[in-house]
């Protein structure tokens, strides 16, 4: 019986325009979920019992995409399906090599997953399968990948908020907005994409910078979308931690969908104090990890 690992992520730039064919940046982070196929799954999410059916599905551990009762945002449920299916890939042929494994589940999980959540980019589901920095666009229905590398001597630095978010719910009210005002939504959406293109293109030119530069235009882009849909993507802690950040030369952006879960700070160097004090008087923590992580891969075991 077999042991896979597989990596949450953060989606760094892109979020929402990407539905829309723009690109985004995910990159795979050193917290891993375990599935293990000597053992039953206690519990079966929707998005393995989509891929499985009726087939028993390994046991797993997410507990490192958490701190304590609390999800932090990385794509537990991605890579939960993407585990799970790399240790029954493994049952069958325990040689599999990390490139071989993620073949096999990539495309069996992307499908699962967007089935079982009625959509979505499936940026999440690439980061688990592939690892490292991509760069991703959809494109007839899929994601055209691509391996991207974050620019030198940026820093970046990820807290975590005290509210979970619902990635579902933000997009359903998205949804809403687009059918209630489809010119605003449009406009919405094109200053968050030009700002996408902006931070991909800044990242094949190696350029710090400009990179941060597009990260903050993110900022701006988001909360005007949020405050058009009425709901809040750029929550008012992270608005006013966006602008300390701001007055540092740095930016501080939602991971994802925003409304809560983790944010992340780019720019040259760390935070001052002030921005730390301040973000744990909101109730934000610190979460340690690395970015650029392994992909799905066979796990020893002890």
């Amino acid at each position: 019986m077999s042991l896979a690992r597989a990596p949450g992520k953060l989606v760094l730039s892109g979020a929402y325009a990407v539905l829309s064919g723009a690109p985004a940046l995910v990159v795979a982070v050193d917290r891993y979920v375990l599935a293990d196929s000597a053992r039953a799954a206690t519990f079966l999410t929707p998005e393995v019992r989509a891929a499985l059916g009726d087939r028993a599905a390994p046991w797993f551990d997410a507990s490192p995409l958490r701190e304590g009762e609390q999800k932090l945002g990385l794509g537990s449920s991605a890579a939960i399906l993407v585990a799970s299916l790399a240790a029954l890939e493994l049952d069958r042929e325990p040689a599999l090599s990390d490139e071989a494994l993620c073949a096999r589940v990539y495309e069996r999980a992307f499908v699962a997953h967007r089935a079982a959540q009625g959509g979505g980019s499936g940026v999440d589901v690439a980061a688990s399968a592939h690892g490292g920095v991509l760069a991703a666009r959809r494109k007839n229905g899929s994601l055209e990948l691509t391996r991207a590398r974050l620019p030198s001597g940026l820093h970046f630095e990820v807290w975590a908020c005290s509210a979970a978010a619902s990635t579902a719910a933000f997009l359903a009210r998205i949804a809403e907005f687009a059918a209630r005002d489809g010119t605003t939504h449009a406009a919405r959406i094109r200053a968050q994409a030009d700002a996408a293109e902006a931070a991909l293109e800044a990242t094949e030119r190696d350029d710090g910078a400009a990179f941060v530069r597009a990260i903050a235009g993110q900022v701006a882009a988001l909360t005007a979308l949020g405050e058009s849909a009425a709901v809040s993507i750029v929550t008012p802690e992270l608005a006013e931690l966006a602008q300390l950040a701001a007055s540092a030369g740095a930016a501080f952006l939602p991971a994802g969908a925003g409304g809560g879960d983790v944010a992340y700070w780019v720019g040259a160097s760390a935070p001052p104090p002030l921005f730390a004090q301040r973000a744990r008087a909101l109730g934000l923590s610190q979460v340690r990890l690395a970015l650029g992580a392994r992909g799905v891969h066979a796990a020893e075991s002890g």
